[in-house]
């Protein structure tokens, strides 16, 4: 019944012109053919594959996928077997004719050129990787990583001449998972960059346990530094930096991001909007009649934030994808924005976010507040449960939640994807602690994580528990004024404290109460946050006035040695030791 009006409407056939056949392209060409049979679709990819998956082609590199088949989900001529969509791949458009509703196209393997009529245009262009204006950019022992060609010239290049080092101009998805995969093949690596911190999404305090994996597994990390320049030598290429001595590598590949591959748009005169990006609106149509845009080179809402903003991410593209197909045949469908959830495997750890981080947040205006926990990732008297770091954002007053990020092991992709949920339903961040979540010993605990941070907020809610955290602990007044206290074991306490605190334990806490004295605002620490909430609660009732560290000793010590790294790298110019 659904599709009658798409056929009274489209009686001689409807043509639909698609211009890229990766992420999205793909998507509104499969869904266009379910929604009608009919139509005539025609999609142009200058480059040899379609429908592959970027996000997989650093792990050919590092042979962890070792059929360059399996990159591609689908071939030209399964497509078409399959939908009869007609896929004329290493076909570049080179123009948009809005007004004669034709697309200019050249055929890279003949040279031929012509000329394509559609009755409407989808444009799903991507994204190039960000080319910066320094010289040397043309190396040809420089690389960037975004077709499966690309993936198969770094390939054929390491299999060729053996290279023992590397450098990545880029600490994003992409630099992280190269550089993983060129340390898998036994390749030295370093990621130099300007930000001072890897994975823009994370907060810095998050991201230093991801800087503590990648040293852990031998990965340099340059951080702050900016490149000035290439240059190749007769046994690599130098990597020149701004007030800084050049690294030296035997090959680079940049990873500094990317730019919305948007010529034709601006070339046709569409309205674009920011870093040039094409502006669309709720229905994936831009600025011209009948041609729609969807994936990398769209600009889009954050879901969160409401304001304009790029995420360069395969499940929006492929959502917008489909929203394009289904408004081309009828089907009245609105892209709500991106929220930005991502997930990425660093060695052995895996990191994730959602929604946006608390700089982000204080950037934008907003009054915020977070807790930060380190929770097992299933029971733990089930063997093999292994410690999370969540990091849970709202905002104060209202509560909503605006953003999660979480670094650990087993677990980590179920927890953000709850708290991805969450965000998109409009959920309090108290109301977490209302979620009926499955539990087994081997899955999951009683008290799921992303229920603790829910009662942590709820807590926080009802004036149960004040926060201190990591920015304030060097404010902290060391006269006598308050009282530092940290309730870790002895044995604990010895293996490393933060300076001015002193140690009882919480299990002998009520019986040393005597030697705490009432009046002064007391701080508590322990290795988590939990045995220092019990503390808060026993003091708390008998009369003091307790906080209680946000995120616990094992937080403060990976944040502040990772600090500690980058400041000692930069009062000696440069200090790469893992």
């Amino acid at each position: 019944m659904a599709l009658l009006p798409i056929q009274e409407r489209w009686i001689n056939n409807m043509k639909v012109v698609i211009v890229g056949g990766v992420a999205g392209g793909a998507t509104a060409a499969a869904r266009l053919r379910r929604l009608d049979e009919q139509a005539e679709i025609v999609v142009f990819e200058r480059s040899g594959f379609i429908s592959y998956a970027n996000c997989g082609l650093p792990y050919y590199i590092g042979d962890v996928i070792t059929d360059p088949q399996d990159l591609t989900l689908q071939t030209p001529e399964s497509f078409f077997s399959r939908f009869r969509v007609n896929m004329k791949v290493r076909h570049e458009v080179t123009a948009l004719h809005p007004e004669k509703h034709t697309v200019s196209v050249k055929n890279l393997k003949t040279g031929e050129e012509f000329e394509e009529s559609y009755d409407k245009l989808i444009l799903s262009p991507g994204a190039k990787p960000t080319q910066p204006p320094v010289p040397g950019t043309d190396l040809k022992k420089l690389f960037t990583l975004r077709t499966v060609e690309d993936t198969l010239s770094i390939k054929r290049y390491i299999n060729r001449n053996h290279p023992k080092s590397a450098i990545l101009a880029g600490g994003g998805f992409i630099g992280l998972e190269v550089a993983e995969n060129l340390r898998e093949l036994g390749m030295d690596v370093t990621i130099v960059q300007r930000p001072k911190q890897l994975m823009k999404p994370f907060d810095s305090d998050m991201a230093s346990f991801i800087h503590n994996e990648m040293r852990k597994h031998g990965v340099k990390l340059a951080l702050g530094h900016t490149v000035e320049g290439f240059e190749e030598t007769e046994d690599g290429v130098q990597v020149l930096l701004k007030d800084e001595a050049p690294l030296h590598a035997d090959m680079v590949i940049l990873a500094i991001g990317v730019t919305p591959d948007t010529r034709l748009a601006k070339e046709a005169g569409l309205e674009l909007g920011i870093k040039g990006s094409i502006l669309v609106n709720d229905k994936m149509e831009t600025s011209a009649p009948d041609i729609y845009a969807v994936g990398d080179a769209v600009q889009v809402k954050h879901y969160v934030t409401g304001q304009d903003t790029l995420i360069s991410l395969a499940g929006p593209a492929n959502k917008q994808g489909r929203i394009a197909a289904n408004n081309i045949c009828g089907i009245n469908s609105h892209y709500p924005g991106s929220q930005g959830s991502s997930i990425v495997k660093v060695f052995d750890m895996t990191t994730a976010a959602t929604g946006i981080n608390e700089t982000i947040a204080k950037s934008t205006g907003l009054d915020v507040d977070k807790v930060i926990l380190s929770p097992m990732s299933h029971a733990g008297y089930y063997p093999g449960g292994k410690v999370m770091t969540m990091k849970v954002v709202f905002e104060k007053e209202t509560y909503r939640l605006l953003g999660a990020q979480i670094v650990g092991y087993e677990g980590v992709d179920k927890r953000i994807d709850v708290l991805a949920t969450a965000i998109h339903a409009g959920m309090k961040a108290t109301e977490l602690a209302e979620l009926d979540l499955a539990y087994a010993p081997p899955y999951s605990s009683a008290k799921d994580p992303v229920n603790l941070a829910g009662f942590m907020i709820e807590n926080i809610e009802n004036g149960i528990l004040k926060q201190f955290h990591i920015e304030e602990i060097d404010q902290l007044p060391k006269d006598g004024s308050v009282t530092l206290l940290d309730t870790r074991t002895p044995g604990e306490y010895a293996r490393g404290h933060v300076d001015g605190f002193q140690n009882i334990p919480v299990d002998v806490l009520r019986e040393h109460l005597d030697e705490i004295e009432k009046g002064k605002p007391v701080y508590v620490i322990c290795q988590s946050g939990l045995r220092s909430y019990i503390s808060t609660r026993i003091l708390t009732g008998n009369g003091y006035d307790v906080y209680n560290f946000s995120g616990g000793f094992r937080f403060y010590d990976a944040v502040t040695n990772d600090r500690c790294l980058m400041e000692t790298a930069t009062a000696c110019g440069m200090d790469l030791s893992v």
